[in-house]
């Protein structure tokens, strides 16, 4: 009998050791390294030493490799990686196709656009922006529509004296063929051009995508990941990026560090509507699945993601950052709409795609 209770022990106590191996909290060996492929927009907060640390208390070496988060979805060879954490519907898809009973989405962003206090000075007076009352500003999409509609250029604004740009009035954006950034713009300016509403049918896309076409075609080359043009912002200011349409949390990330980088002159506005960018982790193995939980559980975890700009399940911490640091931030979004399902997304995408293979850009009223 104390021999059958003695090999029960020892059973257990391997079982003890193997799933500490497994989460890496013991063992000669270290932390477990974790690899995943995420949007480019999280690669700050992965690149973190804070964050990196905070793993490992849990046995944990996290390693990203970054890509659009489209690509993420079609192109990226998954079997090479733990997860993917992509941007909105793309996880969708991924978790679809591989089969994943469970996700996580650990934070969120909306969408919106960085810009420079000149330029929206003239967009106010041309009626595209106005403050929303609770101390931030909103930038009119529809009337925005309407502008890139008639081809209009910067130097024909009433009253520009600031920017006489001889280009159109286009946000610049990435490529909505790779990037969700731009798909989730997509969204939302699909979602005024048909008529206020979602699209919801495939009998829609064709005149929904070319009626919005040009705002993406006609910005010429377009980058393939969010970071990049945002860096541009930062670096190169309005003369080449007048707006960008970015996350919110890139801007504040920068605000909430404090280091600088965003200028007294630099602006955010909200789009109206805007939609709600969900970072969702889809894991393909039991310590994957760690990295999601923690990531939406652990506090230390969620703090840094404040910390760098994104909107987790304790509003609190983001909330004491915008107080903190004084920032226009719009704390409780209501002109907030749902993107379309993936697959009319992805037909929005693919109708737009073949207008830039082709080379058929849609007419604008004001001309080339």
């Amino acid at each position: 009998m104390k021999r059958s209770i003695g090999i029960v022990l020892a059973l257990l106590l391997g079982a003890v050791v193997v799933v500490a191996v497994v989460l890496g909290n013991g063992g000669d060996d270290g932390p477990v390294t974790v690899r995943g492929v995420i949007g480019s927009e999280k690669k700050p907060f992965f690149d973190d030493p804070r964050v990196r640390a905070a793993f490992e208390k849990h046995g944990l070496r996290v390693e990203v490799d970054t890509a659009g988060s489209r690509q993420i979805a079609t192109e990226v060879k998954l079997d090479d990686y733990a997860f993917a954490f992509p941007s909105s519907l793309p996880a969708e898809k991924i978790k679809r196709d591989r089969k994943v009973a469970q996700t996580f989405s650990p934070f969120y962003s909306p969408m919106a656009i960085a810009t420079f206090k000149p330029i929206v000075d003239i967009l106010t007076k041309a009626g595209l922006v106005r403050d929303s009352g609770q101390g931030y500003q909103v930038f009119d999409m529809e009337k925005y529509l309407d502008m890139v509609a008639k081809g209009t250029r910067w130097d024909r604004l009433p009253g520009n004296t600031t920017y006489p740009a001889r280009k159109r009035v286009l946000m610049t954006t990435t490529d909505v063929r790779t990037s969700n950034s731009a798909a989730m713009y997509l969204a939302m300016a699909g979602y005024v051009a048909n008529g206020d509403d979602v699209v919801t049918t495939t009998a829609q896309i064709p005149k929904v995508a070319g009626a919005v076409a040009p705002i993406f075609l006609d910005q010429g080359y377009s980058q393939s990941s969010s970071e990049a043009p945002f860096t541009d912002y930062l670096v190169m200011g309005s003369g080449k990026t007048p707006m960008v349409m970015i996350y919110e949390a890139q801007y504040l990330s920068h605000v909430f560090a404090g280091d600088g980088s965003i200028l007294p002159t630099m602006r955010l506005l909200y789009p109206a509507p805007t939609v709600l960018s969900k970072h969702t982790l889809v894991p393909f193995t039991p310590q994957a699945s760690e990295v999601g939980r923690l990531l939406t559980e652990d506090p230390e975890l969620r703090s840094l993601a404040a910390q760098h700009g994104f909107r987790t399940a304790d509003p609190k911490a983001f909330a004491d950052l915008v107080a903190k640091h004084r920032a226009p931030v719009a704390r409780d979004l209501v002109d907030v709409v749902e993107p379309p399902t993936y697959e009319n997304l992805e037909g929005l995408i693919t109708s737009i795609e073949r207008l830039y293979e082709s080379g058929s850009v849609p007419q604008t009223e004001g001309g080339s």
